[in-house]
């Protein structure tokens, strides 16, 4: 009874809205030692300062999604190669207005089975929604067809990985890995909940590459076949191209994003120094919501200036760069848009202003850099 109430409730507010539905999706959010070390503040940590010029465009979104790829496991903090970031981070993002944190990616086992737990433990007390990765089989089965109702639309999201480094479970953790099979099984079980649409979020493909392979091809292909609305990437810490697609089995236009690239990062290659967000407006109609359109925003890692955090700067905030910054911004945008008006079909680089409705100083015009 409850099951159909809600389902009924979702229905109505449906009928009811005539309002667009917008998604923003963002790539991977690391935290490496430089990115720690500029945080701390005495015994604490801060990153105030790093999403505050992005955080009015994810916030403005109906639902934002990041790849959270690390682990809250605890001191020592720590970066590459076994991730382990202050749980301040976690609130950082969640207050940048991200709703949901993908878990299932490579580093998800940086701390082994206890840090994987600690961190749901830690997600789940801060109010954080998260999949991909659980405590136990019991809680897969419960949790893994995760739908949300976002203005009445049913969005249901699934969340996979490639591997984990080489790293095993060693006791009855559960990471959802790249299964074929599983991953049809959980379409199957999520299509039995009604959602309006399904979205798979999945880390593959080669570290620092600019356009996908075959293999991403070939699973994408997949999962169009299983009636997938939209195909999120991300790993390859670069971004790689995106399209959207009609399906002729299923009669709608589909979205794949091979690769968001960086969401934020230390990373200092030029490829490596940024990435995109995505936008997705989904269409109501009467017989079915559809994807209206698809964009991208490239943002950019400004790398620490007197005594500032790393701080994410947009395309159209070029005012807020310092230093060997301004060089590196344009070298990453610059190859990002090579890429994107090469490959990418029917989506376009999003050219609106990101507004930040609460007055911040500008960074004091200084070229030196920390």
């Amino acid at each position: 009874m409850t099951t159909l109430f809600v389902y009924l409730l979702s229905l109505l507010q449906f009928l009811t809205s005539s309002d667009d539905v917008t998604l923003v999706f963002a790539g991977d959010a690391m935290q490496h030692d430089r990115q720690i070390a500029a945080a701390k503040k005495g015994n604490t940590y801060d990153y105030s300062d790093c999403f505050k010029y992005v955080s009015d465009y994810i916030s403005a979104a109906d639902y934002a999604v990041v790849n959270f790829e690390c682990t809250l496991g605890g001191r020592p903090y720590k970066g590459y190669p076994c991730f382990s970031a202050p749980d301040e981070y976690a609130t950082a993002l969640k207050d940048a207005g991200f709703d949901l944190f993908l878990h299932a990616n490579n580093h998800c086992l940086d701390r082994r089975d206890a840090g994987l737990g600690r961190t749901l433990d830690m997600l789940d007390s801060y109010g954080i929604p998260h999949i991909g990765t659980y405590r136990n089989t019991a809680e897969r089965e419960r949790c893994n067809s995760f739908i949300t109702n976002v203005k009445g639309l049913r969005i249901g999201i699934l969340n996979y990985t490639y591997g984990t480094n080489g790293i095993e479970i060693q006791r009855d953790v559960r990471v959802n890995y790249i299964d074929r099979k599983q991953i049809a099984d959980d379409v199957a079980q999520l299509r039995e909940q009604s959602p309006d649409l399904i979205s798979v979020c999945i880390h593959w493909g080669n570290e620092y590459q600019l356009v996908e392979n075959a293999i991403q091809r070939d699973l994408a292909n997949y999962l169009e076949d299983l009636g997938v609305d939209l195909i999120i990437g991300g790993h390859p810490h670069v971004i790689q191209p995106m399209e959207i697609r009609h399906s002729k089995k299923w009669d709608k236009d589909i979205l794949v994003v091979y690769s968001l690239g960086n969401f934020i990062s230390a990373m200092r290659t030029g490829d490596t120094r940024g990435g995109a967000l995505v936008k997705v407006v989904v269409e109501r109609t009467k017989s079915k919501p559809q994807i209206k359109s698809a964009s991208y925003k490239l943002v950019y890692v400004q790398t620490p200036v007197d005594g500032h955090n790393y701080q994410l700067i947009p395309t159209d905030r070029t005012d807020l760069l310092r230093g060997e910054n301004k060089t590196h911004f344009q070298t990453f945008v610059n190859s990002a848009r090579k890429i994107f008006n090469k490959y990418n079909k029917s989506v376009a680089e999003d050219s609106s202003v990101v507004v930040v409705r609460t007055p911040i100083p500008l960074v004091p015009a200084n070229d030196s850099l920390d």
